[in-house]
């Protein structure tokens, strides 16, 4: 993770059960990442949330990304 995205997505085992959230706020990546599943954009999430930053959401998405690329993934068959 680089130094820009450890500054704005942070865990802290105190804050939402350690799940990764925007710079110590209550605002967990997953909930950013279903606001776009809801169609939102960036001008409408910093609208939702608007104590974030444009280059915090954008460091959601990234966190997010990093973190399935380093992810075993399996199918599973139905």
């Amino acid at each position: 993770m680089t130094y820009e995205l450890q500054q704005r997505i942070t865990i802290n085992e105190n804050i939402c059960h350690g799940k990764p959230c925007i710079r110590n706020t209550r605002i967990m990546v997953t909930n950013i990442l279903s606001l776009f599943a809801g169609g939102y954009d960036i001008p409408k999430v910093l609208t939702y949330y608007p104590e974030l930053q444009e280059d915090d959401v954008r460091a959601a998405i990234e966190y997010s990304i990093e973190s399935i690329q380093n992810e075993d993934v399996q199918l599973l068959q139905v």
